[in-house]
This record gives structure tokens, sequence and C-alpha cells, in this order.
């Protein structure tokens, strides 16, 4: 019964506050519409009677033309048409409508249309107002469906007079539809409409030709009277409002647009009704909107409240229960340790056993290389003792000059070892660091080659290298891509010996951002069913002992380190060509020496 009370308590309290919140949202919403509708107002208020003053002083500066003086005076054809033709020189230069020439009995004398078919030339336009309030009182102007044309516009008229009297009256009409053609871009609820009420001008269509409310006989009558809708049942459309809107005073009124909060303004002299209109319904959702903001937070509040409450009850609990978790937490925290440790040295071991492997194919590549590269060094070592002995016999018979060339030699071929042996101990080498540097591929590429040749001389195979002078530079360790080319090239003198060929051709090029280095061997091939096996670890095409199959795995895995790839591809003429890419070294190379 107690849960019922307090669940009943607060849904009234939240249905009271969303309440308090919709009142407050919509009255702030409709006092900020109603400013905005007010702004509106004085701009579009301001853009009619900019519109309207525009084209006021043509209709007088056209009635002091001498032509159209000797018009009035003399209306003979060579005078029509001088007029003629000044008028719609004048209606082209202000892009007015029209403009034209009426004499005292109404009847037009000379338009800027004369040459269309809907010239103003002949008509009598006596019964507009436009003629007659310029007769009477110097000046007029007027907003009507053109009698003749059909196309509605702004007529402003004035008096031609000389010291006898009136002469006639000068007429410019003005095409008010662009202010109508931007109400209805913007798409603004904005008009215009006439002292009786009828909207001549807006941006929403269906409101054309619409009284904004009920005419009375008068209005009826004087508007059928002067044609000023000509063609159009004005009388008969259903008004917009129902009554008449106080100057200025926002008012909200229900139309076939829903509910608007509309304000109007007068023009005088025209007695016109500028009005424009704002929907109202996005005022109530946004208060709707806010009060159900509110009405959630509110339950949020209630919630939390409630939360709060039984948390207290909890409390308690959590206490007993934290002494647990911790002692736990404690327990885990500690195995956890153990389990890093133990990860940290499994790790360890396993880059040792990487190391080792790594070291493990350099020997087993200096294993297959150990019978060309002793003979590389005893060659030279026989070549040195004979070398040797010859000196000593000249130095016996005093020949001083073969005795140094005999030096000179000896010393020639212990450099020659010297290099063999460096070669054989930096590729030997167990080193922990991997420093990167600036390598020239080209002499990467001769240092392998060097290491290998004795191999490939061994087979009778012959590596063709010519690199360019300006051959790429790329950011690797030197150690690490010497054993990547030296396993490539030994694969490479090894395919090419098997079929008893005698050439490899190795070639640098530069593609883009990447160094690219390519083997064409002379050799068998690779079978497409062991293509996807050949770089797995341990395993290996040759018989056993040749090998420990880790030669490609660990050149692959090396070049993975510096964002390289290997690939191989069957080659023109048959063979294998292996391809290295390596990203080049860049504008970074600029910072650095050449490692040597």
């Amino acid at each position: 019964m107690r849960r019922v009370i307090v669940a009943l308590a607060a849904i009234g309290l939240v249905c009271a506050l969303a309440a308090l919140a919709y009142a407050l949202a919509h009255r702030a919403g409709m006092d900020r519409l109603s400013g905005q509708l007010r702004d509106r107002l004085t701009v579009t208020l301001r853009s009619v009677e900019s519109e309207i003053e525009r084209f006021g002083y043509l209709p007088e500066v056209m009635g002091e033309d001498e032509r159209i003086l000797d018009l009035l005076e003399t209306p003979a054809p060579d005078a029509v048409a001088l007029a003629n033709t000044y008028l719609q020189t004048i209606a082209a230069h202000s892009i007015a409508d029209a403009a034209y020439i009426i004499d005292t009995d109404g009847l037009t004398l000379a338009a800027s249309n004369w040459d269309l078919p809907t010239s103003f030339v002949g008509h009598n336009y006596s019964f507009r107002p436009y003629f007659a309030d310029a007769l009477a009182n110097g000046e007029g102007s007027y907003y009507a469906v053109g009698v003749t044309t059909g196309i509605p516009g702004y007529f402003l008229s004035a008096r031609i007079s000389n010291p006898a009297g009136p002469m006639g009256v000068a007429v410019v009409k003005v095409d008010m539809a662009p202010l109508e053609r931007a109400w209805v871009q913007a798409g603004e609820i904005t008009g215009l409409a006439d002292e009786a009420g009828v909207v001549f001008l807006t941006g929403v269509g269906t409101w054309k030709y619409r009284p904004l409310y009920a005419l009375n006989s008068e209005n009826r009558d004087l508007i059928a009277r002067e044609r000023r809708y000509d063609g159009i049942d004005v009388a008969g459309s259903a008004p917009l409002i129902g009554t008449p809107i106080p100057e200025g005073q926002p008012v909200i009124v229900e139309t076939d647009r829903d509910a608007l909060m509309m304000s109007v303004a007068r023009i005088e002299p025209q007695g016109w009704q500028v009005f424009t209109a704002l929907p109202t319904a996005p005022i109530a959702e946004e208060a709707r909107l806010f009060a159900g903001v509110a009405a959630l937070l509110s339950l949020v509040l209630i919630l939390i409240g409630l939360y709060a409450y039984q948390r207290r009850q909890l409390t308690r609990l959590k206490l007993d229960q934290n002494a647990v978790l911790e002692r736990r937490v404690a327990e885990r925290t500690e195995a956890l340790g153990l389990e890093i440790d133990e990860r940290l040295r499994a790790e360890a071991e396993l880059r040792d056993t990487q190391d080792s492997l790594i070291h493990a194919a350099k020997l087993a590549a200096l294993g297959r290389m150990s019978a060309a590269i002793v003979h590389e060094v005893s060659q030279p070592l026989s070549a040195l003792d004979t070398t040797l002995a010859a000196a000593g016999l000249h130095a016996q018979n005093q020949r001083p000059e073969k005795l140094d060339a005999s030096i000179r030699s000896s010393r020639d071929l212990l450099k020659r070892m010297q290099r063999t042996v460096r070669h054989l101990k930096t590729f030997s080498s167990r080193t922990q660091a991997m420093p990167v540097e600036p390598i020239s591929l080209a002499s990467s590429v001769d240092a392998a080659i060097e290491i290998v040749l004795p191999r490939a001389r061994e087979v009778g195979v012959t590596i063709r290298f010519d690199p360019a002078p300006d051959a790429p530079m790329i950011a690797v360790n030197a150690v690490r891509i010497e054993q990547v080319f030296i396993n490539l090239l030994l694969n490479a003198v090894d395919a090419t010996a098997a079929l008893g060929n005698t050439a490899i051709a190795v070639s640098i090029s530069q593609n883009e951002d990447r160094a690219v280095m390519a083997i064409h061997d002379s050799g068998p091939g690779i079978p497409d069913e062991i293509a996807e096996k050949i770089t797995e670890p341990f395993f290996t095409t040759k018989t056993t002992g040749e090998g420990l199959g880790l030669g490609l795995s660990i050149s692959r895995a090396i070049l993975e380190d510096y964002d390289g790839t290997l690939a191989f591809a069957p080659a023109r003429g048959g063979g294998t060509l292996t391809t290295v890419s390596l990203p080049l070294m860049g504008a970074r190379a600029e910072h650095l020496e050449p490692a040597q």
C-alpha cells in the first residue's frame, strides 16, 4: 500500500512539473516568435517601400521631354514615332514594364510597347484611378491587373501641364513580380494587400487574389468598376481570416495553413497592407518537447531518490562483501603477477630461440659454401707461398725491383684473404642489437655477392651485376639484409647449377617510393604445388644435410621487419624471378651517413 501511494504521488508530481514546463516554454516561444515577426515585418515593409519609390521620379521626368510635349500639342505621326522611340528607350534603361502617354481624355497616344500585339496605343484608360488622380492631384499610383496585357503591375502617373493647363498624363507600369518571387523562394508567409484587403502579391500561391477578410459591398463595387483584377473573381474567393488585424499587433489566426501568428503594417498614401506570418506549430512542438524533457528529468530525479534510498539499504551488505572481494582481488593480483612474469620469461626465451634460428641459418649458409670458402682462402695462400719464395730468391740475387714486385703481390693476396675473412666474420656474427642505418642497396648486394662468389665459382655459375651509379638508399640493418640477399643468391646458384646452366642476373631498380632487387636464375623454377610452402619454416627441397629449411622463412621475417616484401614468379625464358621490395630511405638519407 505504501509503495502504491508513493508511486501515485510521484506520477502527480511529474505531471504537474510537465504542465508548468509546457506553459513556460510556450510563453517564451510565443514571445520569441513575436519578436521574429516584428523584425520580419519591418524588413518586408522597407523592401516594399523601396520597390515603390524606385520608379517614383520617372513619370515626371518623362513629362518634361520636348518630344512628349510636342506629341501632346500636335499628335502627328512623326511626333508619335519619336515619342514611341523615346518611351521604348526609357523603359529599357529603367527596367520598367511599360511607359506610355495619355491625353486628357484618357486615350493612349504613345507607348514603349507600341510594336507589340499588347500595345497600349489607342486604348482609353480614363476609368483607371491613376489617370483621374494625376489630373486632379498632379500624381497617382495604382496596382491592378492590366486590362490589355492581363499582367499585373504597379502604375505610377504624373500630370503633364503647360501654362494653359493640363496636357496629359505620363504613366509607368512597374512589374513587382520579382519581389513576390523572392518571397516564394524564401518560403515566407508574406504578402501585400490593397486598401480593400485583397492580396495581390504573396509568397503563398494559394493566397493570391483572395481577400484577407470578407469584402463589403462598397469595396466589391469599387473593384469591379475600376476593373482592378479584370477577369478574376475576387469577391467569390473565401477570406483568409475572419476579421481585420490591428496594425503592428501580432495576432494568432486560423487559416488553411493551420494556426499562424500574423502582423500587419500599412503603406501610405497607397493604403496597402503589408502582412507577414509565422507558423505556431513549431512553438507548440518545442513546448511539448520541453515538457517531455522536464517530465523525464523529474522522473530521473525521483528514480535517483529511490535509488539512493535503496542504496542506503544495501550499503551494509556491501560492506561485508567488500572484505571478501578485496581478499579475492589480492589473490587474483598475485596470480596475475606470476602469470606476467612467466609470460615475460617465455617471450625472452622466444627471442633467444629466434636469434638462435637466425644464427643457425647463417651457419647453414656458410656450411653450404664451406668447400668453396676453403678454396677461396687456400688458393691465395698457395700463391702467397710461391710469391714469398720468389721474393727470397730475388733478395739472394740482389734484384730489388723484382723483390718489390713480389712483396706488392704478396700484400695484395693478403688483402684479398683479409677481405674474404672480414665478410665471413661479419656475416657469421651473432649480434643482439640491430640498428637501422642508411644503406646503399648496391653496396649491400655487392657484399652478399662477395660472400656467395666462391660457391658460385665452385659450381661454375657466373653472377652478373651492373649497378647504376645512383643506386637507391634503404633504411635497414646491414648484416640482416645481407643475410637475406645471401640466402636468395645461394638458392639461385644451386638452382642454376642443378640444370647445368651458368648465368644469374642481379638487377636493382626504383619504383615510386620503393627500391627493388631482382634475381633472375636459370634453374628449373618453382613447382605450383610447393609455391605456397617454400617460405614456411623447416620446409626444404634439398637432400638431408644440405639445409635446415629456414633460409626463406627467416628472409621473409627480416624483410617484414622493414616493411619489405619477398615474391617469386616464373621468369621469361625459364627459371625463377625472385623480387625483394623495400621502402626508399627518402629524405631521411640526407641526414645520415651511408653504412660501410
